[in-house]
């Protein structure tokens, strides 16, 4: 059996091949800078945008940005990012001529990275381009767009929002209108002062007959007292006086059953007519504070109008950036380095293992001999 692990023997077999190492290293080295320098330099430049909470909102509850509000607003992200936009901007800065005939998904995969700043409310968009100008203009070009097509969504559910109590407040005025029409008809066709002066002219005429028939009931009394006491001849004339108060006391009866009949049937209509009345006055006054509800509401949606919803705002349009992105030349050299040192001692070691177990099965071999 091969003895232990000697590290002052690994060690020293290393250092005798201190010239392959190093060798190794350099050629890495060598490579990755030459191969670093023919790469084509890629320029990142970065716009950024804060997306505020919607006006009249709490300043506490705004300030307590919850997880789920944050999640949320990755929303927006999709609208940095969406293929439309891209295509947009791909033909806005003509950008085929510079990236080739690329499928779109993967050229927007290379060339735009947009996220959101991990507990905030800043969504960051990255354009990597060749041009440092194009891709500080594209990255502003995609948070301008996404402004504006925020603005858009946001304006595209104000004027519904406008439009529906719009509607709204046409057709409580049209039904409002119907109630002004019907009242001033029912004032026209269905006047109450002239029933009730009717009434109180009936109610007055009612008190004289009730009058006269206490009268004639007088009349008729003091006719049967006088008879008693008068002679022949002048009971007879009293007789007829009497018949004729009874004949007008019948009459006046008559009449005041005809004056009641009369009064009942006014009273009726009077109460009908009252009726409608107020019950339209009640539907006139409800759709009167109706519209001057709609009215409020409607002044307070065209004022709300734009900070309904999250307003996005650029804070940041980027700048032209002055370093490449990629390659990184530092980087490169230092993974080339590492692996350049890494390849060949592991290849030494192996083969230091390797010869030291033919070494070990000789020996074993001379032994048994």
């Amino acid at each position: 059996m091969p003895d232990s692990f000697d590290a002052f023997r690994y060690i020293g077999y290393m250092r005798s091949r201190w010239r392959w190492i190093a060798a190794s290293c350099g050629m890495a080295v060598a490579l990755a800078l030459a191969v670093t320098l023919l790469q084509t330099h890629m320029y990142t430049a970065t716009a950024r945008i804060v997306i505020e909470p919607p006006a009249g909102t709490d300043l506490r509850s705004a300030m307590a940005v919850s997880p789920i509000y944050l999640e949320s607003l990755k929303t927006y992200e999709q609208f940095a990012s969406s293929d439309s936009l891209f295509r947009k901007a791909l033909d806005h800065f003509d950008l085929r001529a510079s990236l080739g005939s690329r499928p779109i998904e993967s050229l927007k995969r290379s060339v735009l990275k947009v996220g959101i700043v991990r507990n905030t409310r800043i969504l960051e968009i990255e354009a990597t381009l060749p041009d440092p100008r194009k891709a500080q203009a594209l990255a502003h070009f995609m948070a301008q767009s996404s402004v504006e097509l925020n603005r858009s969504l946001v304006g595209e559910g104000d004027r519904d929002l406008i439009g529906g109590i719009e509607q709204q407040e046409r057709e409580v005025r049209a039904h409002l209108q119907e109630i002004e029409d019907s009242w001033a008809k029912l004032l026209s066709t269905e006047p109450v002062t002239q029933l009730q002066s009717a009434m109180e002219s009936a109610a007055e005429l009612r008190a004289t007959v009730e009058q006269q028939v206490l009268n004639a009931q007088l009349e008729v009394a003091d006719a049967a007292e006088r008879e008693k006491q008068a002679s022949p001849p002048d009971a007879v004339e009293i007789r007829k006086e009497a018949g004729n108060a009874r004949a007008r006391l019948d009459e006046m009866r008559k009449q005041l059953e005809v004056l009641d009949r009369q009064a009942a049937e006014r009273e009726k209509l009077l109460a009908q007519r009252l009726a409608h009345r107020d019950k339209l006055d009640a539907d006139r006054k409800a759709a009167q504070l109706a519209i001057t509800a709609i009215e409020t509401r409607l002044r307070e949606a065209r004022g709300d109008a734009g900070y309904r919803g999250e307003r996005l705002q650029i804070i940041d349009p980027g700048i032209v950036p002055e370093r490449p992105s990629s390659p990184n030349l530092p980087l490169n050299l230092a993974a080339a380095l590492l692996l350049g040192l890494v390849l060949p001692i592991l290849y030494f070691t192996l083969e230091m293992s390797y010869q030291e177990r033919s070494i070990y099965r000789e020996f074993s071999k001379a032994r048994h001999e």
